[in-house]
């Protein structure tokens, strides 16, 4: 895995917070090798869930402590408004795949109907163990 770079989207770490052996299998791998990454608005999405205990919450803050975290700049910005305004998609969908495509990295997402219509967005689901490249090919 260490020769292409992921982002993570919350669903992936709300399934690992639930006790999913794939995603926390997957996020594994990739904290061993120092390439957890996740967008500003998945840590947000992720440490807000409503779901959370006390005591798992304070696990997914310290998940969150091993993750890379890639901020909301103008780049990113400008490129969730180009998004939002060429397809229907949620604002924090918006900031996510725009995180991906500006950075160069594959979005790791269950949803993948969320982001299927962004073009050159590559997008893989570990549950279907599947890469895909919409809209390009």
């Amino acid at each position: 895995m260490s020769a292409t770079e992921y982002l993570i989207d919350t669903n992936i770490l709300i399934y690992h917070t639930t006790g999913s052996e794939i995603a926390l299998d997957f996020l594994t791998k990739l904290s061993d090798e120092g390439s957890l990454n996740i967008s500003i608005l998945t840590k947000i999405e992720f440490l807000g869930w409503d779901k959370h205990t006390p005591e798992g919450f304070e696990k997914c803050q310290k998940l969150i402590e091993f993750a890379n975290i890639y901020s909301l700049n103008e780049e990113v910005a400008d490129k969730a408004i180009e998004l939002k305004r060429k397809v229907n998609i949620k604002l924090a969908d918006a900031v996510i795949g725009a995180t991906a495509l500006v950075n160069d990295l594959k979005l790791v997402t269950r949803n993948v109907d969320d982001f299927k219509m962004l073009e050159d967005l590559t997008l893989m689901n570990p549950f279907e163990g599947i890469s895909q490249i919409p809209n390009n090919q």
